[in-house]
């Protein structure tokens, strides 16, 4: 076959497994594959696919049709412009998570020599993405999940981010630090209640129940985070979380409630607020 009856083929495949972008998981496997970018599916469409080639594309295709994400069967994802490799037992980095950054990039990028720490780091995609993005500042990544802590030293290097990694549950490693140490602290954590795991999305199903699961409320993270390292943000210092749909209100009662003040929400493409930032007053 050439590319374009290739491509042709395994859209339809997926197509009729009921994949909801189909075109779209089509493209990208061939792009992985085959080396190629989307545009030269059309301009080099004769071009012939070897059998070993179709055979890989094939079996990729396939490994999709079973509701594997398609950031674990091609093994990366692009976040921030930026390549971060991710498997089995990584969050996926989403879009939901560039509303967040964004949003601490805003509100720090006029100043320099920060001091950073990025809770439940994941494959690291907050912590590289600010080491990169803010002035000389000097950023920490906590993660206890053993798999998780290998993308994320992976993903500093690969992105040539210079950030402090820490292998270790976030609770323990607070005492670390002195108290009024940080300028920032982010975090995207856990935040699903417990009893809707069961019923999300099959390709959800795929990631670690550790990176989705926020207690029966679904706030677990958010009561301990701001309750454990509150007092190692300096005065004046911002934290900041990533949300869940319908959570603004009682995390701003948390934070209300420990000594934060000018709380702001920052919305999403869907006008689903998805972040939110607070300073620290005492």
């Amino acid at each position: 076959m050439n590319i374009r009856e290739t491509f042709s083929f395994i859209k339809q495949k997926l197509s009729s497994a009921d994949i909801d972008d189909a075109n779209y998981d089509a493209i990208t496997i061939m792009q992985h594959v085959l080396n190629i970018s989307r545009a030269d599916i059309t301009i080099y469409g004769d071009k012939a696919v070897s059998d070993s080639d179709f055979d890989t594309i094939t079996k990729l295709a396939d490994r999709r049709i079973t509701g594997e994400p398609i950031q674990y069967i091609i093994g990366y994802w692009e976040f921030f412009s930026r390549r971060f490799n991710v498997a089995d037992g990584v969050l996926i980095p989403r879009d939901d998570t560039e509303v967040l950054v964004r949003a601490c990039v805003d509100l720090l990028s006029d100043k320099k020599e920060l001091k950073v720490i990025d809770l439940c780091s994941g494959s690291g995609i907050i912590a590289v993405t600010l080491q990169k993005e803010l002035n000389n500042s000097e950023v920490y990544a906590v993660e206890k999940s053993n798999v998780a802590y290998i993308f994320l030293k992976e993903n500093c290097d690969i992105n040539n981010a210079d950030v402090n990694t820490i292998h270790a549950d976030l609770y323990d490693c607070a005492d670390s630090f002195e108290d009024s140490f940080f300028d920032l602290v982010v975090s995207n954590p856990p935040y699903i209640k417990s009893d809707e795991i069961a019923v999300l999305q099959r390709e959800v199903q795929f990631e670690p129940k550790m990176a989705l699961d926020g207690g029966v409320d679904g706030y677990d993270f958010y009561r301990g985070i701001v309750d454990t390292w509150s007092r190692k943000l300096k005065i004046g210092g911002i934290i900041a979380f990533e949300i869940g749909e319908g959570q603004f209100e009682y995390i701003c009662d948390i934070l209300t409630n420990h000594g934060f003040s000018d709380i702001k929400a920052y919305y999403d493409l869907g006008s689903t607020i998805r972040a939110v930032t607070a300073i620290y007053n005492s």
